[in-house]
């Protein structure tokens, strides 16, 4: 009997096999069947669709830039007569959406209250993910996602596998609401208590101010930004931490809600982006302290406790958001470089900061002290990078370089602005931080066409817009003869 049952068994899963092959084949015939009935435009719109999840973010940001532009140029959202020009509402959109805060019109004094509450609503789209933002709101409807919404979603949120990404997600979002919930109760009784403004007035600009912060944005509903809070301790910090917190990245701040009584199990990011946090707000702090103390324009008027408050608050807001409270404009040129390089490393990856990130630098800092040391394998905190991780940290690194470069020379041509003040604009609209000597609005317009393009392409990031530009990948299945040419 187990004989007979063992020999007939491969007969019907032979013919269920074979009637499943029969299906696809059918299924494929279909679906060829009804694309040939599609007319020659339907066919075009399939073709122009992207399937890659890189250049569904890359359009997804696109829509929302052109939302808020439109939105923007509504007469409602400008408080002078007629909507604003296009470029104006494009330039102040891409920098919402981006979260970077350059400004080429007072904010307070041009918009109106609609217009201010576009910009904040952009803010948060920007700064959750323009497609993260979506798919949590799938999320929160339909309460289920399909696969191409796990995967635009997962790339966008750096999540290593499609089935946590509905938990990723919801993370986010409560984190989000939990930070800037608090930050703008704190600021709102900052407002009503110590400076007269009423109940009203005192929660939008709590509300309006903590999630500028939280998404690491820099936009001010003051036309001198934060200048008039340098010495007020009650909102300097509550907004540095807010900056600090969203700049550290979700990832990070997962794994500090699970492991926060066990470091030794923190992954290689969280400790890498810690540990370069800290490093970079206390030498900022002290380098910006000390090239400014002197400086009556910006920290010298004021007293030594207040100028150390200004220095650490410049020092946290320079890595990722565009908030000042001293005048940047004022500054010495050896501030603007040491600025520059803060600007350029920015935050923790996969969440509201800008820059290229704090990991990028640490892993070329450890390929750096291997070679020096004569190593073969680049090891950190106990761990090896890959290969691969050197050749993503390189490329980043060059690509942003390059077009840093190329940027701040062209708009040397066309422009009469010192070296300095535009290759600080090229690296703060590039970093998605947002300070400013005071030179954007001067900008002509093919300058602030640029300034657009680098906001854009320093939040998407350099290799994901590259491989969004990309049309199709091939994989070579061969190698060539290896052979070193001299170095140095």
């Amino acid at each position: 009997m187990h004989l007979k049952a063992y020999q007939r068994s491969p007969k019907p899963r032979r013919r269920r096999r074979n009637a499943g092959l029969v299906l696809a084949g059918y299924s494929r015939s279909v679906a060829a069947f009804q694309y040939q009935q599609l007319s020659t435009l339907q066919r075009l719109v399939r073709r122009l669709i992207p399937r890659h999840p890189a250049q569904l973010i890359v359009l997804g940001f696109v829509l929302a830039i052109a939302a808020g532009t439109g939105l923007l140029m509504l007469p409602v959202a400008s408080s002078g007569d007629g909507g604003a020009p296009l470029l104006e509402a494009l330039f102040t959109a891409t920098s919402a959406v981006c979260v970077t805060g350059l400004i080429t019109v007072d904010t307070p004094v041009y918009w109106s209250g609609f217009g201010q509450a576009v910009i904040l609503g952009l803010i948060q789209v920007g700064g959750f993910g323009v497609m993260s933002f979506g798919t949590l709101l799938g999320v929160l409807t339909a309460r289920r996602l399909g696969l191409r919404s796990k995967m635009l979603a997962a790339a966008e949120t750096k999540s290593r596998g499609f089935g946590d990404v509905r938990r990723v997600l919801l993370g986010v979002f409560l984190i989000s609401v939990l930070v800037e919930t608090l930050l703008a109760v704190v600021l709102m009784l900052r407002f009503q208590l110590g400076y007269g403004y009423s109940p009203g007035q005192a929660l939008w600009h709590g509300v309006f101010h903590s999630i500028s912060a939280f998404n690491n944005a820099g936009f001010a509903l003051y036309s001198d930004n934060l200048m008039g809070f340098v010495s007020d301790p009650w909102v300097c910090l509550p907004i540095s931490l807010g900056v600090i917190i969203g700049g550290l990245g979700f990832p990070v701040l997962f794994e500090l809600r699970r492991q926060y009584r066990r470091p030794i199990f923190w992954s290689m990011n969280t400790k890498l982006v810690l540990l370069g946090t800290v490093v970079l707000l206390a030498g900022g702090t002290a380098f910006l302290t000390a090239a400014e103390w002197t400086n009556r324009a910006t920290l010298g008027g004021l007293a030594p406790g207040e100028r150390i408050l200004a220095g650490y608050f410049q020092s946290v807001i320079t890595r990722t958001a565009g908030f000042n409270s001293i005048d940047i404009g004022q500054m010495h040129p050896v501030s603007w470089m040491g600025m520059d390089i803060l600007m350029f490393i920015g935050g923790g990856p996969a969440g509201t900061a800008g820059g290229l990130k704090i990991t990028t630098f640490a892993v070329l800092f450890f390929i750096l002290a291997t070679e020096l040391r004569g190593g073969t394998a680049v090891n950190v905190f106990g761990k090896r990078l890959s290969r691969a991780v050197h050749r993503q940290a390189i490329t980043v690194v060059l690509l942003a370089i390059a077009l840093i470069v190329g940027s701040t020379m062209f708009l040397m041509l066309i422009t009469d602005f010192g070296q300095e003040r535009i290759l600080f604009e090229v690296v703060s609209a590039f970093a998605t931080v947002g300070l400013s000597t005071g030179i954007t609005a001067g900008m002509p317009p093919a300058g602030q066409v640029v300034l657009i393009l680098l906001m854009f392409i320093g939040r998407l990031g350099p290799v994901t817009l590259g491989t969004a530009l990309a049309v199709r990948s091939r994989p070579i299945m061969y190698e060539y003869p290896k052979e070193r040419p001299l170095i140095g």
